[in-house]
């Protein structure tokens, strides 16, 4: 039997969303679709033969608004986390239950085929036949299902074009927080050795491995696990044998901080570490923390209030 989740919608202003959108995700919301006025002119346009006018009313409450949509369980759980997640958030809500089939496949429309950098292009695996990629980019087939990365967020963006720049082929990389996988699949596909990932939902490691499998990469160039790296001294010691070059983190300010003093152990000599999914407002915070472990911080990458840094054992 399908289990139950719960859609969560708030309605915010255009100049409220980025604010919204930003404090959802520094509350620890793990994925956020978003439909803007525009989609909702689209859809009046595409379906104008099923009326015969539209109330102006209507038009004049949408003229400006967005919708934002997140998703948690339909139980208790699910209730704790919802509290936490609309933290210092002072706007309505409405919720709909959802099957899990209807959950996951909720998110397809909002995910199309997407160039990164210089050499990425990330298409949904239901487009795989249809997609029209150019020649000379490298393809990332994706399956987001129950977790999310799909590339279509600005950190998650900046954190790829990160791993084009830093990726070593040959070597292996290490994804802290690696939900789909999108991140240690691309820096595979742009030729790295082997990747490890892990995740603090056991979800991800099914989903990471499925989307490995789509892009033609078996169990012997990955591995995904389930674990936390702050909190598991014994995972630390084990991720530590890898000794990537690379090491990722697309993650939360609030997370990143508390991880900066471990990643030390887990870079190969020189290596660097590349941390991503931090709201601009706390960039020196986050680069503040990663010079107290003793990384210097060698580049910043931004984009539509996100931060992205790439920093080295000093």
């Amino acid at each position: 039997m399908d289990s139950m989740w719960l859609e969560i919608i708030l309605n915010a202003k255009s100049e409220e969303l980025d604010n919204l959108c930003a404090t959802l995700i520094a509350n620890g919301v793990p994925g956020l679709a978003v439909e803007e006025e525009e989609e909702f002119r689209t859809f009046l346009e595409e379906n104008r033969q099923y009326w015969d006018y539209v109330d102006d009313e209507l038009m004049e409450q949408m003229k400006g608004v967005s919708r934002v949509k997140f998703y948690v369980t339909d139980d208790e759980d699910g209730q704790k986390q919802l509290k936490g997640y609309l933290q210092g958030i002072d706007l309505p809500y409405t919720s709909v239950r959802l099957r899990e089939y209807d959950w996951a496949h909720s998110w397809q429309k909002y995910y199309r085929p997407l160039a990164i950098g210089k050499k990425l292009y990330i298409v949904p695996e239901w487009e795989r036949d249809t997609a029209e990629i150019p020649e000379g980019c490298t393809t990332l087939l994706m399956n987001p299902g129950l977790t999310f990365g799909t590339g279509s967020h600005a950190s998650t963006q900046l954190c790829l074009e990160g791993v084009e720049e830093y990726v070593i082929p040959g070597r292996p990389v290490l994804d802290l927080g690696c939900g789909s996988g999108i991140l240690a699949i691309a820096a595979l596909r742009l030729g790295a050795s082997h990747a490890t990932g892990v995740d603090i939902d056991p979800k991800a490691v099914d989903v990471a491995y499925e989307n490995a499998a789509l892009n033609g990469i078996g169990k012997d160039r990955c591995r995904f696990l389930a674990g936390n790296v702050i909190a598991d001294r014994g995972l630390v010691e084990e991720l530590a044998q890898v000794q990537a070059p690379l090491v990722l983190a697309n993650i939360v300010a609030d997370v990143i901080i508390p991880l900066a003093p471990v990643v030390p152990a887990l870079l190969a000599e020189g290596g660097t570490f590349l941390c991503s999914g931090i709201i601009d407002k706390r960039g020196d915070e986050v680069a503040a923390a990663l010079e107290r472990s003793g990384l210097k911080v060698i580049q910043r990458f931004e984009k539509n209030g996100w931060i992205a840094l790439a920093a080295q054992a000093g």
